[in-house]
Parts: C-alpha cells; sequence; structure tokens
C-alpha cells in the first residue's frame, strides 16, 4: 500500500495491538487465478518470536478447494476510520485553504497461508477464537459447552489455517501532518461526532500529535 512517511508505523507492538483489537480480517489472494477476498476472524499468536495468524474456513470455501498449500496472501486489518470536515480546522477562517481527508488506521500483513484438517488443531483453535471474544462476558461461552458429538460433526465441515507473518506494515492516517491549531479542531470535532469511529480517532489524533 502507499504510505508516505509521516504515516508510516513501524513499531511491532503497536500493530499487533490493532491486530487484537480488530480481528476480523479480508484476507486476498489470487491463488485461484484471479482476485479473491475472504472475510475471517483471525487469531495472532506468537512463540519463540516467530507470529502466525490462525483462522478456519468452510471447506467448501474455493479458497481451499481451488488451490495448493503454501501461497502468499495479504491479509488487512482495519481500525478506526472517519471522514474528517475543512470545517474543524481553524485554518479555513484564517485562509479557506483547505479540503476534506479521511483519516484511518490499517495493518498489511504478508505471509504464506498453509492449510490443516486435524480436529486437534481445529478444536484448539475454536477453543482460542471463542475465548478471545466470550472471556470479558458474565457467563462466557466455550465450545465445551456443546455437545461433543454435534462438535465433531462441525469440525467435519471446516479446514484450519495458519498464516506464517512475513512482513508487517502500517499506516496511521490520523491528522499528524497537521499545525497544531488544526489537529487540535480535528480531535474536538471527533470529540463532539461521538461515535466509537470518531472517539477511537480522537484518542489516536492526540497520542500521535504528542509524539
Amino acid at each position: 500500500m502507499f504510505q508516505p512517511p509521516v504515516f508510516r508505523e513501524q513499531r511491532k507492538d503497536v500493530m499487533q495491538e490493532l491486530v487484537m483489537a480488530h480481528p476480523f480480517a479480508t484476507i486476498v489472494t489470487s491463488a485461484t487465478g484471479r482476485l479473491t477476498a475472504d472475510h475471517v476472524p483471525l487469531v495472532l499468536k506468537t512463540a519463540s518470536g516467530q507470529s502466525c495468524l490462525q483462522g478456519h474456513i468452510a471447506a467448501n470455501n474455493p479458497l481451499f478447494r481451488e488451490t495448493e498449500d503454501a501461497f502468499e496472501v495479504l491479509t488487512v486489518f482495519q481500525g478506526p476510520q472517519t471522514y474528517v470536515t475543512p470545517s474543524w480546522y481553524a485554518s479555513k477562517q484564517e485562509h479557506g485553504k483547505v479540503v476534506p481527508t479521511w483519516n484511518y488506521v490499517v495493518v498489511h500483513v504478508r505471509g504464506a497461508l498453509r492449510f490443516t484438517r486435524e480436529p486437534e488443531w481445529l478444536l484448539g483453535h475454536l477453543d482460542d477464537l471463542t475465548h478471545q471474544h466470550e472471556s470479558h462476558r458474565s457467563e462466557p461461552w466455550a465450545v465445551s459447552d456443546a455437545p461433543p458429538d454435534f462438535v465433531q460433526r462441525q469440525l467435519r465441515g471446516l479446514v484450519g489455517f495458519e498464516i506464517t507473518i512475513e512482513d508487517m506494515q502500517g499506516t496511521w492516517k490520523v491528522s499528524q501532518n497537521k499545525a497544531l491549531k488544526d489537529w487540535t479542531g480535528v480531535k474536538t470535532g471527533l470529540e463532539q461526532e461521538a461515535t466509537p469511529d470518531a472517539t477511537d480517532m480522537a484518542r489516536l489524533v492526540e497520542e500521535h500529535a504528542r509524539r
């Protein structure tokens, strides 16, 4: 992706935090002979300094049925994003030479995807995935809550995969290229919008302006 240096994020821990906070990813590949995109919740795993993404798809998905094992994919994680109106810039009142823009946070991951149909792997992955999204609940659901024979039937319709992370790029376009008076206006405007993305973006604008 195009990355102006001012917006480039290179801190691995910051990019990994976004991946974990926004795990519903878009996996893009040309392995089937044409560009395809699949939308899948993923789990980030790190061991011995090596990171990977784990997920699963339906066994009848062409991504599995029409491809060979071990091919390169691009995985896109989208964080907060929002429109920025020129009305928030102090510069608008001074000279009017301002235009709208869009603030956003995104991480691109490249790596080799490999499939597995090993039941134990799939079960462990589903345990990790559900724990990640259920652990904050007062009565979290677990895979073990479902009847074992039902779970085994479900597993037969799935295929797991792992993406070994070979490259990770982050873009944080959060008004850090603006003058103090303008990014202050953006932060205030976003706070007044009060939508979830606007609130998160206001925090990011403030954080990066202080770097």
